[in-house]
């Protein structure tokens, strides 16, 4: 057998040589896959390196323009992602959901900042993160002309979130008192005591949590009354107020990490179907009589789903869908089935708990010490309902209270301001609904959201008065019918303020500043007159610490006068003079174009005087001792320091 098989052999061999000869050699080490790979794509053909003996010719060079370098594309990506999420912010400003337009332009300067491509050294990342701070700050602008502002509405810590942060030890004393309370306590819910209810009546007796339990008692006093109505005409039970004293604390300005808000912590979706309504000006998870209504009606309709009042508080937090799904998977609908299962959100599993927890404890406030907490007196108040805008300043004034007590009667308004172009009840002190109606029928409609009201104070002048609101005194004479300067201390005048007048104006466009060493956000926004909240808004900056070398974008303050001419400001700009070392290389300079600056500008001989400034004192109160104003004191002390220093002369020109 052995001859016969040599041929054969041979032949292989020549073969297998043949073949090694037309594809080239192989890793001895290396075994050919017996399948195909899983991917049988086409590798990717590098470029070939260019060599130095063989320069680029044109064509070569108007080919490589003309190809997407590597940088560029992860460039562009990411400007398409911010461009994404700045439309979508803009798109939520315009449909007056600020928090979501909040949202998307932090996303959008995230997405810029937060890439590993140097904005400074790309062009196009460049003139994208320009245009959005500029489209941002325009926004803002706009927005301040509506109301108070682009900021978030006012907030408390929603005190179910501090609760389910813990875990406590139950204490077999207050456990057993709980459950002799128990079987004497009634209530239109059912009330079980077990472990997990213990931990959180021993929590609540504890000194961290008692101080909770008490302040959502004493709060209660001021919607006990309107909840007891709301709840017995929808036709659920009264015991529900609890699930709200859990939630909220009955804060009507309580807000959760997960966003929910209100004495009833609706979450905004929730608060659309439940017909609250959310926009620019008001929002109504923040009043207490509507969200009642809502929270009720909701309750009925989650119990009529699931038929057990634990199932529905536990839908009312997680969602019906949650508790349905969970339903569906163990075959349960029992709270405490799907409790020892563990398919409940840890949140869930501790809501309806602590719900209990409260109800059990305020059924029975003797023994926890709660008859001695003084409930708050529900708010007496006058409704009246307008549809036009008025500032809440001028509101207070009409009816000598304060801007926070109608802030505290009104928590579903938003803005310093109340709507524009809808109704909207506004709540009034007792009492003072034709005082209302009276003094606000003087201020043109159009006006309401500009003029005020001043109360002569003893020492007061028009002159001083006219300086506190940015107007004339003819403008106060004419508006009060004066024919003189002399005012009466206690008298109420008319303060006709011009739209605009005491709110700052930025320049529209920025000019950009480079961190020097020494520098912080503080002391740069003090340099530039601008507040640090803003500087740390348009370069997204946190805490105060700078990185030398980094470029600011600044909005410097404007005058009516120049607002026009704000487009036209340099690009660049170094930091105004400080009397600290850093500021002698460029002081000179500083110095230099701020006298040439102010030479050209043409004015009156004027005699001057000169002062040095003494310990306390600042431009402010120089100013008001002078009879001048801060704004002609840095006028015509060019080089001023951000920070006066005892010894400091100013020059004074009257």
């Amino acid at each position: 057998m052995a001859p016969h098989l040599k041929f054969p052999v041979a032949v292989l061999l020549f073969f297998g040589l043949l073949i090694l000869t037309f594809t080239g050699c192989e890793t001895s080490g290396a075994k050919k896959p017996t399948t195909l790979p899983a991917q049988a794509n086409a590798p990717t053909v590098d470029p070939p390196a260019a060599t130095k003996t063989q320069p680029p010719t044109a064509e070569s060079q108007q080919a490589a323009k003309a190809e997407p370098t590597s940088q560029s594309e992860p460039a562009e990506a990411v400007i398409a992602q911010a461009e994404k999420e700045y439309a979508a912010g803009q798109a939520n400003y315009r449909a007056g959901h600020l928090e979501a337009a909040k949202a998307s332009f932090d996303q959008a300067f995230n997405t810029l900042l937060s890439s590993n491509l140097d904005i400074h050294t790309n062009e196009r990342l460049e003139q994208e993160f320009d245009k959005i701070v500029e489209g941002t700050h325009e926004i803002e602008m706009a927005a301040l002309q509506q109301g108070d502002g682009f900021q978030q509405p006012r907030s408390e810590p929603a005190p179910i979130d501090e609760a389910n942060d813990i875990t406590f030890p139950i204490d077999p004393n207050i456990r057993a008192k709980a459950e002799a309370e128990i079987k004497t306590t009634k209530s239109d819910l059912p009330l079980v005591l077990n472990d997990q209810v213990a931990m959180f009546i021993n929590y609540f007796s504890s000194q961290r949590g008692k101080a909770t339990l008490e302040n959502a008692w004493a709060r209660a006093g001021r919607y006990r009354e309107m909840i007891s109505q709301i709840l017995k005409q929808v036709g659920v039970p009264q015991d529900l107020i609890y699930l709200a004293q859990a939630e909220s604390g009955f804060q009507p300005l309580a807000l959760s990490r997960a966003g929910a808000r209100g004495i009833w912590q609706f979450m905004a979706g929730t608060a659309e179907l439940s017909g609250l309504q959310r926009n620019w000006w008001v929002d109504d998870r923040l009043d207490p009589e509507k969200s009642t209504w809502a929270a009720a009606r909701h309750l009925k309709d989650l119990y009529n789903q699931f038929g057990d009042w634990y199932l529905a508080m536990a839908a009312y937090n997680a969602g019906a869908g949650t508790i349905q799904h969970a339903v569906q998977r163990t075959g349960y609908a029992d709270f405490w089935e799907l409790y020892r299962r563990g398919v409940l959100p840890q949140e869930t599993r501790n809501y309806v708990p602590i719900i209990l927890a409260e109800t059990i404890m305020a059924k029975n406030p003797e023994q926890y010490g709660l008859e001695r907490v003084a409930a708050d007196p529900p708010p007496k108040t006058n409704q009246v309902t307008i549809d036009y805008p008025v500032d809440l300043r001028l509101v207070a004034e009409c009816v000598d209270s304060s801007v926070d007590y109608l802030q505290e009667l009104n928590p579903s308004l938003l803005r310093m301001t109340t709507p524009k172009g809808e109704s909207f009840t506004l709540n009034l002190p007792a009492g003072t609904e034709a005082k209302y109606e009276t003094a606000i029928a003087a201020i043109p409609l159009d006006m309401r959201t500009y003029w005020r009201y001043h109360r002569v104070e003893y020492g007061d002048t028009l002159p001083a008065i006219a300086r506190k609101y940015h107007t004339s005194v003819s403008s106060i004479q004419e508006a009060n019918n004066l024919s003189g300067d002399n005012i009466k201390a206690g008298a109420k005048l008319i303060i006709p303020v011009a739209p605009g007048a005491n709110r700052v104006a930025y320049s529209h466009h920025p000019i950009r500043y480079r961190v020097r060493r020494g520098d912080t956000v503080p002391s740069v926004a003090d340099d530039f007159e601008v507040p640090v909240a803003k500087l740390r808004k348009w370069n997204h900056l946190r805490g105060n610490a700078l990185r030398p070398g980094r470029t600011l974008l600044i909005y410097k303050p404007v005058t009516a006068e120049s607002a026009d001419a704000a487009p036209s400001e340099t690009r660049s700009e170094s930091a105004p003079a400080r009397h600290d070392s850093k500021s002698k290389q460029t002081g000179k300079y500083q110095a230099a174009k701020s006298k040439a600056q102010y030479s050209k500008k043409t004015k009156k001989s004027q005699a001057a005087k000169y002062h040095r400034v003494k310990k306390g004192e600042t431009l402010r109160s120089i100013a008001h001792t002078n009879h001048t104003s801060v704004a002609a004191l840095k006028r015509d002390n060019p080089n001023l320091a951000a920070n006066l220093r005892p010894g400091d002369v100013l020059v004074i020109r009257k």
